[in-house]
């Protein structure tokens, strides 16, 4: 019983294959475009059905022959040249004339069928030539169809810029993210535009990038647009698009560290305006900036539940941190004053009604408190090289510094190693003066 069920079932299946391919044969025989066309005769393979030929083959094709070809009554209808196998001539019910090269592929047997051009736009010299050029590729082994259809559909770089923003980025900073979109959207999209391959990037189009945008005015973005390209391609490969990294090698701009702090006067003005300023929520945060030296992203995501104000400490968990790891900072009188007077205690400490519910953009008003405190160049980020600053003068050693801003790396608190310059110079000066009254006997002498 089941193996009738079985053959019965084979039976249905077999029958309604045959039937598609029917409709699929009627398809490539009806007028329609060549778009249409080419789809069609797609399908058909698929079904592992050959391409039909009319019976009208066998003619020196010339533009003489070809002119005085009557079109069908309905469907197409063929006519193949003596002189090349395979290339021909198709006609449909609407009189459209195109050249096309049929040919089997070697190993498999599938037959297939690559339309050069329209005629008269194509010569019949000039399609001969390229049919002549298809069939020795085929003799040699390959698929000129199968390698159009792999180009066709070759991953471009635009499209990985999508999956790199839909697979990568979750995974860092959201204001990492934020820097990385606008980098692609501004410069690397662009360039690129909507049909260059992945696999055809060459160094030098990295390079052409890089010395456009650093022609434009922009030799940090131009450096950071290379290391964005470098990440997106060491994915690539890891993805299995490319087998090498064109980004790598290139030679980037000079980058000096900024060495910008607030001055005392400056440090007045600005607490001045803060005290009086009408958003008191950005007041908050740019003074607990101030007072903790904590980097942007990690102050405006600040929640209510990795503070503990009891004890004045702030827990910052790593999904918030560059370092990617947790980090307990002290919080000192002031801060833990100001938290505990803000009265709305949600998830947030600053909340926003924008998809993250916390604040992401304060640099609007930013601009203007530094307008209206007379202040130029200065950063938000430059409050937290401010903080290191204050912690130097107050006699911090780097390794305590580096411990309350959370560097991972010494090196990165070695660039406040040139701030310790006056309280070094302080110190040999005392040592100096111990060291010259002993010598003039002012000394503590002890028998």
């Amino acid at each position: 019983m089941s193996q009738k069920r079985s053959s019965s079932s084979s039976s249905t299946k077999a029958a309604a294959r045959a039937g598609r391919a029917t409709k699929v044969r009627a398809l490539v025989k009806r007028a329609g475009t060549p778009g249409e066309q080419v789809a069609a005769e797609a399908a058909l393979v698929r079904l592992g059905k050959p391409l039909e030929q009319p019976p009208n083959q066998g003619a020196n094709l010339d533009a003489k022959l070809i002119k005085g070809l009557p079109p069908p009554a309905r469907g197409n209808r063929i006519t193949f040249d003596n002189d090349v196998a395979g290339f021909g001539i198709r006609v449909t019910a609407a009189g459209t004339k195109s050249f096309i090269f049929n040919y089997r592929v070697k190993g498999t047997g599938q037959q297939r069928r690559v339309t050069i051009g329209g005629f008269p736009n194509w010569t019949t010299g000039a399609a001969r030539a390229k049919a002549k050029d298809l069939r020795k590729r085929v003799d040699d082994g390959g698929d000129p169809r199968g390698e159009f259809e792999e180009l066709r559909e070759a991953p471009t770089v635009d499209s990985l810029c999508d999956r790199f923003v839909r697979e990568h980025l979750p995974k860092r900073r959201a204001g990492t993210a934020r820097n990385y979109v606008g980098l692609l959207d501004l410069h690397i999209r662009p360039f690129f535009g909507k049909h260059t391959k992945v696999a055809d990037v060459k160094y030098a189009d990295i390079d052409k990038l890089h010395t456009k945008v650093t022609q434009a005015g922009s030799s940090y973005a131009a450096n950071r647009a290379v290391a964005v390209l470098s990440r997106m391609f060491s994915l690539a490969i890891r993805w299995g698009l490319r087998s090498d990294n064109p980004a790598r090698g290139i030679e980037r701009n000079p980058e000096s560290k900024r060495k910008r702090y607030l001055k005392g006067d400056e440090l007045a003005r600005l607490t001045a305006e803060l005290a009086k300023h009408a958003n008191r929520q950005f007041a908050n945060i740019i003074c607990v900036l101030i007072l903790t030296g904590a980097r942007k992203g990690e102050v405006l995501s600040m929640r209510f539940d990795n503070l503990d104000l009891d004890r004045g400490t702030w827990s910052k968990p790593g999904s918030t941190t560059k370092q990617k790891s947790d980090h307990v900072v002290p919080l000192s009188a002031s801060v833990v004053q100001l938290l505990n007077g803000i009265e709305t205690r949600g998830e947030y400490v600053f909340p926003s009604v924008g998809k993250t519910g916390h604040v992401t953009d304060i640099q609007r008003p930013w601009n203007s408190l530094c307008r209206v405190a007379g202040i130029t160049e200065l950063r938000i980020h430059d409050l937290r090289h401010s903080f290191a600053s204050q912690l130097v003068n107050s006699g911090a050693s780097l390794p305590l510094i580096g411990a309350l801003l959370g560097h991972s790396n010494p090196t990165t608190t070695a660039r406040y190693s040139h701030l310790f310059d006056d309280p070094q110079r302080a110190a040999v000066e005392r040592i100096s003066e111990l060291v010259g009254d002993a010598s003039n006997g002012k000394g503590d002498h002890r028998g």
